[in-house]
């Protein structure tokens, strides 16, 4: 579809959502952003994952990117609540090393990749510079992340911990840094809204997420664009 056509096809879904859905799509929209995204590497403990990304979900992030070297993802519905309908989710799982995979598409849309790691001793989460677009590296739960993503990274930023147990579970830790760069991400003045583009494909795949059978209600409005023609 073209901007004008994804555009009328908006509306024509927007007839079979409840006014209340819709005023909420608009209110959501002006707090999402691409601006911070969550890497997710090998993470055994599929409730874990699931909560990341709830939690990614209730502060705006719309994309997650999955690594699956070892460990294959399955999303945990009881801990997601519907969450993961509301954001895009990105796998890694066809190349040898999907870590670098990864780590090249994330650079190729600007992204400055920081592993969290308690173990070096670099930027703490307070002094974390948000100027640049940044991608969040979260490994698995044991063996934390892999060599591969420590050398790949462009950083490493940690929080700050003042007791004896070693780490934060990941989810927890996920919670930490976006409640924390988030909050100061929107104080910012910085572009880090979503474009008028990304609006728009976004706010047509929550349309299509809140209506039944979107696949047929796609089939019944390229009937009404034809006979226009």
């Amino acid at each position: 579809m073209n901007k004008e056509e994804k555009q009328a096809f908006l509306e024509y879904l927007m007839q079979f959502i409840t006014e209340r859905r819709k005023q909420l799509f608009y209110e959501v929209m002006n707090y999402r952003t691409r601006h911070i995204t969550i890497v997710l590497e090998d993470i055994y403990q599929s409730q874990n994952a699931s909560a990341v990304l709830r939690t990614a979900e209730i502060y705006g992030i719309q994309d997650i990117h999955i690594i699956e070297n070892r460990n294959q993802y399955k999303i945990n519905r009881d801990v997601v609540l519907g969450s993961s309908k509301w954001i895009n989710l990105y796998k890694y799982n066809t190349f040898e090393n999907n870590t670098l995979a990864c780590f090249e598409n994330l650079r190729e849309k600007g992204y400055k990749i920081y592993a969290t790691t308690p173990h070096r001793d670099d930027v703490n989460l307070y002094d974390l510079n948000l100027n640049d677009k940044i991608a969040l590296v979260f490994g698995s739960e044991l063996p934390g992340l892999s060599k591969t993503a420590m050398e790949n990274a462009d950083g490493f930023v940690k929080i700050p911990m003042y007791g004896f147990t070693e780490s934060f579970n990941i989810s927890v830790s996920a919670a930490i840094f976006l409640s924390h760069l988030v909050e100061r991400l929107h104080k910012m003045d910085i572009n880090w809204q979503l474009s008028e583009d990304e609006r728009l494909n976004i706010l047509v795949q929550w349309a299509k997420n809140s209506v039944r059978k979107p696949e047929l209600l796609e089939r019944e409005f390229y009937k009404l664009v034809l006979k226009k023609y």
